[in-house]
């Protein structure tokens, strides 16, 4: 999608947050009539059923009914989708929906005459209720978009994003394969021996992030002060978050340009991320600690760089085992826990080979891609990882 930031008018704005609420309403009223179905009792409501209590619920509520038609009718779309891609079992089930989180709303059957530009940094886009709304013009609008979604995050931001599918990114055509090793330390060590990181917060803004969450903890609940904290962390946490995607983009771009294949760890990020808490009666341990890794791993956008490569090189990127990529020389082939010496410091136990640990994983990475010198050196040449048992002649030699 094409994304672009709104300015919205002090009343543009509240009837936008009025769609927003229309259709966090529709939403939730659909996640309620799925929550207590099972499989064998009798069906939950499709869409067209869905449809027509819509319409009935319009007739009886004058507030539901000032609202857009578009704007709700899509929300059930949207839900009847989220339940297809569940059941296909490639999303979660559809959650409940939060004011101030995650607010927007889906606009469709978007005209040519819908989207216009004013000058050289300004347009205009047409919501139903709302009229034009002015945006920023960043860069061209797609042609032929049919559909639209506007959102608005914490800090209180609104933007629109076209639905928008853009080509992907030629190959360079050089048969050059590159290996990506994702951490936390080092955000994305690549086989050639750079080392990038995720822009965060500058020091100054991680020690205003840290008094705006003291003061949050002392603030009470559902007074004026705490709501301008919270506004102002939002802001902050924006900013971070801006500053991962933006690198995020621009590394996914260098990378799929310059390298015909791009092999990465097949990182389960979702379940490393999960929380260590436990139950009451079954506690975590060193729940702190995780609980920290966790926000490392989140804050290196290690999921999102992964999916824009695949969306801009698709078929290019190969996933391999990570098992034993860090452990494993990538010059000898030995394989030894002790051969990581520290977090950046890698040096063969047999070989005496040195490396940055985090390239030197990357270099597994990319050897243990289909094709390269896993055979080379003795492997089988198959998807794999790296992780060759000790060769007794090393072994002799060590």
């Amino acid at each position: 999608m094409s994304r672009y930031r709104l300015s919205p008018t002090p009343a543009q704005e509240a009837a936008l947050s009025e769609h927003c609420a229309h259709a966090r309403l529709v939403w939730n009223l659909a996640v309620e009539q799925h929550a207590h179905w099972k499989p064998g009792r009798k069906s939950a409501p499709g869409f067209a059923e869905q449809c027509r209590q819509l319409t009935e619920a319009r007739a009886a509520f004058d507030w539901l009914r000032a609202g857009s038609i578009i704007v709700q009718q899509q929300a059930l779309k949207d839900f009847a989708q989220a339940m297809a891609n569940f059941f296909g079992g490639t999303h979660r089930r559809p959650a409940w929906r939060k004011r101030g989180r995650a607010e927007g709303f889906r606009i469709v059957a978007v005209g040519p005459g819908d989207v216009r530009r004013l000058s050289r940094n300004v347009g205009e886009v047409r919501i139903p209720k709302v009229g034009w709304v002015r945006f920023r013009w960043s860069r061209a609008v797609p042609g032929g978009v049919k559909s639209f979604r506007v959102t608005c995050d914490r800090a209180g931001r609104w933007h629109v994003a076209f639905a928008a599918i853009p080509a992907p990114i030629s190959a360079p055509g050089t048969g050059e394969i590159v290996g990506v090793d994702r951490g936390v330390a080092v955000s994305a060590a690549v086989s050639t021996g750079e080392l990038l990181n995720v822009p965060g917060l500058r020091e100054s803004e991680e020690k205003r992030l840290v008094r705006l969450q003291r003061r949050l903890a002392r603030a009470r609940r559902g007074s004026n002060r705490r709501a301008k904290v919270k506004a102002a962390l939002a802001r902050l946490k924006a900013r971070q978050t801006d500053r991962r995607k933006d690198w995020v983009e621009k590394t996914s771009t260098e990378l799929a340009r310059r390298f015909d294949v791009i092999a990465v760890e097949d990182l389960k990020v979702r379940d490393m991320t999960r929380s260590a808490s436990g139950t009451i009666d079954a506690p975590g341990v060193n729940v702190r600690a995780k609980a920290g890794l966790n926000r490392g791993i989140l804050a290196n956008g290690w999921g999102r760089l992964v999916a824009r490569l695949e969306h801009k090189a698709p078929g290019r990127v190969v996933k391999v085992d990570p098992a034993y990529t860090s452990q494993t020389c990538n010059a000898c082939g030995r394989r030894a826990a002790e051969s990581r010496e520290s977090q950046s410091r890698f040096r063969c136990v047999a070989c005496g080979h040195q490396a940055n640990a985090d390239v030197n994983a990357a270099c597994n990475i990319r050897d243990t891609a289909p094709g390269r010198g896993v055979a080379a050196r003795g492997g089988s040449g198959l998807p794999g990882p790296a992780n060759r048992e000790p060769q007794p002649e090393l072994l002799r030699s060590a």
